[in-house]
């Protein structure tokens, strides 16, 4: 269904051109849910945008949509897609709500515009989609303004807007940003309520990418270091840096990876990206290793495909 194809994305800057994302390849199938876990600046959000012309990046690579190539797609045509074939969850709760409409107004805009819902109709859904990522008087939350909202709240909206129209994928950005483990768990249920819809979901956070993802992939530095289906990823991950995610859960002691991320703007020189923090590291990591195959999983590391 989406297919990328070593997909970079690109930016100009005053000291010369960045790539946040690099040779990125992956697939969703339909009805599949994939997760896309890293640290922040690793080129998850930057990624899951060029998916939909919204990077304001230069693509390079293959984007394909059931087929159809998106990277270098006209405006016209992306309006055509956006929400009603590929829905988004923005992460910012505060700038992704319009501060002068109505919360119910905004959450049945989707039906509205891309499934002809009359606005009683359109309004009638929000107010279900409130109930059912439980709030509270859901009437009365449909009837109020952004600002009226908690954080946590308002990321209950935007993933009730994303959710409303269905569409047959669902792209989500850290879509439990600021939530408790209650409403976490809502927000993963609702996300198993589509079993039509696919998912490619960014997040930071493990257990709920545990709860919802059938396949994994890890991104370091602009590059996917594994992919793996999720059981075997969280019982025995393969790339040291997954390894480290792993050691970081409280289960384990909060044995978080030393050191930080490479910058931007060194990736060109490096070889493993994850060379100088990983305790695994020899000399092979000079060089830059490739993404190899083993069975359903794929690594970017010489040492997990048996170098010497």
């Amino acid at each position: 269904m989406l297919k990328l194809e070593s997909v970079s994305v690109s930016f100009p800057t005053a000291g010369g051109v960045i790539q946040p994302v690099d040779k990125v390849s992956l697939e969703v199938e339909k009805g599949g849910r994939h997760v896309l876990i890293g640290e922040t600046g690793s080129g998850k959000s930057v990624l899951l945008t060029s998916l939909l012309g919204l990077s304001g990046g230069e693509i390079t690579g293959h984007i394909f949509w059931k087929n159809r190539e998106l990277a270098g797609l006209p405006e016209t045509e992306y309006a055509k897609i956006r929400g009603r074939e590929i829905a988004y969850i923005p992460q910012n709760g505060a700038g992704s709500l319009n501060p002068l409409m109505k919360i119910g107004r905004q959450i049945g805009e989707p039906l509205q515009v891309h499934r002809g819902a009359s606005r009683k109709e359109a309004l009638a859904a929000a107010v279900e989609a409130l109930r059912e990522l439980d709030f509270q008087s859901p009437e009365y939350w449909a009837r109020q303004y952004p600002h009226r909202l908690s954080g946590g709240m308002r990321q209950r909206v935007l993933v009730a807007m994303g959710t409303i129209a269905g569409g047959e994928l669902l792209l989500a950005d850290e879509p439990t940003k600021g939530l408790d483990t209650d409403r976490r768990e809502e927000v993963a249920r609702r996300f198993r309520q589509f079993p039509g819809t696919a998912l490619l979901c960014v997040t930071h956070d493990l257990e709920f990418a545990r709860a919802v993802g059938e396949r994994i992939s890890v991104l370091y530095a602009g590059q996917i270091v594994e992919t793996a289906p999720a059981a075997a990823f969280f019982d025995a991950p393969l790339h040291p840096y997954a390894k480290s995610m792993i050691r970081s859960l409280p289960e384990h002691g909060f044995q978080s990876a030393k050191g930080f991320a490479p910058s931007h703007r060194d990736y060109g020189g490096l070889g493993c990206r994850f060379a100088e923090r990983c305790p695994e590291a020899g000399d092979a990591c000079g060089k830059s290793p490739p993404l190899l195959q083993f069975g359903e999983r794929q690594v970017r590391c010489w040492y997990a495909a048996g170098s010497e």
